[in-house]
């Protein structure tokens, strides 16, 4: 049963993310030396050995910050096995995800363990209720164009998108 909220990914190229990380502190897998750095944490990218990075729970949040920010497509995986000690991130096509509202856990965060979702952001969305009727007879990319909808939520991380695989390394409640 698909619901009818989850989106299968279309694909992104996954070489920028390569870079980024690259000049995050991941080494490549040419420059790694296991003698020297035993702890590290290998990083694929769609299933690809790319490196290793010496701190997986820095890169991690960074990527998935980036991913709430917008700033990174919200159908990029991303996945940190501590116990395998490894960083999966995946942008390939096919992957179905489903929508999960995003609960904030920063330690120093005066809101920690609510939700992201604010009461402005609400808001939004009744005032996109009002606006629908005018907004009648005009594209789907025109009433996209004009409104904050569902994916104003995941452009501003009040939504994320999951797949399967980052599923089981997530805290759903």
């Amino acid at each position: 049963n698909l619901s009818l909220m989850c989106y299968v990914s279309v694909g992104t190229p996954g070489e920028p993310l390569t870079d980024f990380m690259r000049q995050r502190g991941m080494d490549l897998l040419e420059e790694y030396d296991p003698v020297l750095e035993p702890k590290s944490t290998k990083v694929f990218i769609n299933g690809t050995w790319v490196g290793v990075h010496k701190n997986a729970g820095q890169l991690t949040e960074t990527l998935r910050s980036l991913r709430r920010k917008g700033l990174l497509s919200f159908e990029v995986t991303i996945i940190r096995d501590v116990r395998e000690r490894e960083i999966r991130v995946f942008t390939d096509a096919g992957r179905v995800c489903r929508p999960l509202f995003v609960v904030d856990n920063k330690p120093d965060a005066v809101e920690r363990g609510s939700l992201v979702l604010r009461r402005d952001q609400v808001e939004k969305l009744q005032a996109d209720q009002e606006t629908a009727a005018s907004l009648r007879g005009i594209s789907e990319e025109d009433r996209a164009e004009h409104t904050y909808g569902w994916m104003g939520l995941v452009n501003e991380g009040v939504v994320e998108y999951l797949d399967a695989e980052e599923e089981e390394t997530a805290m759903i409640i």
